[in-house]
């Protein structure tokens, strides 16, 4: 099958869409002559700028925002006449999307709650990581796609960017630094501050790296009681860069420590090891990091996972599964994880 038009719909998370550009790299492989387009939110639409393999966004503002309203969106999208929809968000205002913008196949998963708008519906295994997931949607046509990363595309401008920053905190590109990224939506996905500030000091003391802690204009208080915690302040970027001069910092970075957040996602699609810190939530829902360089530092406690997404409080009122991660032992994945880069390096 051919297909002139096609439309990829992911209007989740950061880190969702950042795990959906599998999807549309081999979308356009598999469909060389289509026309690829994808719709997103406002608040993720920069992460896809630069990606050589989209030919258009539409901005889809459902929750406010500069964007298109759920009508004007319909209006849009079947003005376009899309002959395939690929549906990776399974909520049921992506499936209804779809189906009103008229798209002639909807390809989605068997438990979508939009599955009723779907004429394609595909199995959503819960043993697979999130990309993969994703890639399955193109195995409606025949043999499945072989997994392959992440990928964001930095350019020029975010570089610049990202060097002018640092250099107001006295860094420099080539300096190196080690990310952390302390925040979530979620309480019970974030690891203690103190934790974050103690790792932050051993590895200033002991491995002589710039700290930089990344995140959303939401995590700045956040990372500012972190800073205060530590005897040598480190580089707060909170709420200083867009999502894709984020990556481009983070691809210049030793590595990155993170909450199971959208930074762990960023990180492997800029190839930059990272240490991901669960709590709440588990590995084996799919949004691990997915590659051999990565390591997972984790409790197996009876009451995990009390919660899909994380939830605002401990259930059970001791927070164990955050508070028996030591710094110490992040800190010493993360020596192990720099040293091997310094003899690669060699």
């Amino acid at each position: 099958m051919s297909y002139k038009r096609i439309l990829i719909i992911q209007t989740a998370f950061p880190g969702d869409l950042i795990l959906t550009t599998p999807l549309i790299r081999t979308a356009k492989e598999k469909y060389p002559d289509s026309e690829l387009h994808i719709l997103v939110i406002p608040q993720t639409q920069e992460l896809l700028k630069n990606n050589p393999h989209i030919k258009g966004m539409i901005v889809y503002a459902k929750k406010g925002g500069n964007g298109l309203g759920f009508w004007q969106a319909v209006k849009k999208l079947k003005s376009m006449q899309f002959d395939l929809a690929l549906i990776p968000h399974r909520s049921f205002r992506s499936g209804l999307l779809a189906k009103l913008a008229n798209c002639k196949r909807r390809v989605g998963f068997k438990n979508s709650a939009g599955r009723i708008f779907l004429t394609d519906r595909v199995e959503y295994r819960l043993d697979q990581h999130e990309m993969v997931r994703n890639l399955s949607l193109l195995g409606f046509e025949g043999a499945q796609p072989e997994p392959v990363l992440a990928e964001l595309f930095p350019g020029k401008e975010e570089y610049s960017k990202v060097e002018a920053f640092l250099e107001k905190g006295n860094a420099k590109i080539g300096d190196d630094l080690v990310c952390i990224a302390p925040g979530s939506v979620w309480a019970t996905k974030r690891w203690l501050p103190e934790r974050f500030a103690q790792v932050g000091e051993l590895l200033m003391k002991k491995e002589q790296v710039k700290v930089v802690l990344i995140g959303s204009g939401d995590d700045y208080r956040l990372a500012e009681e972190i800073a205060s915690m530590m005897a040598v302040r480190p580089i707060n970027a909170c709420g200083k860069l867009n999502l894709l001069e984020s990556a481009a910092l983070i691809s210049k970075a030793k590595l990155v420590i993170s909450n199971d957040s959208a930074p762990t996602h960023m990180a492997v699609a800029m190839r930059t090891p990272v240490i991901t810190i669960f709590g709440s939530t588990v590995p084996e829902f799919g949004f691990y990091p997915y590659g051999e360089s990565n390591v997972i530092i984790q409790k197996q406690l009876y009451c995990r996972p009390c919660g899909i997404h994380g939830l605002k409080r401990c259930p059970e009122g001791h927070f164990r599964c955050m508070k028996e991660i030591s710094a110490e032992e992040v800190f010493l994945a993360a020596e192990k994880i720099l040293h091997a880069r310094k003899v690669q390096a060699r």
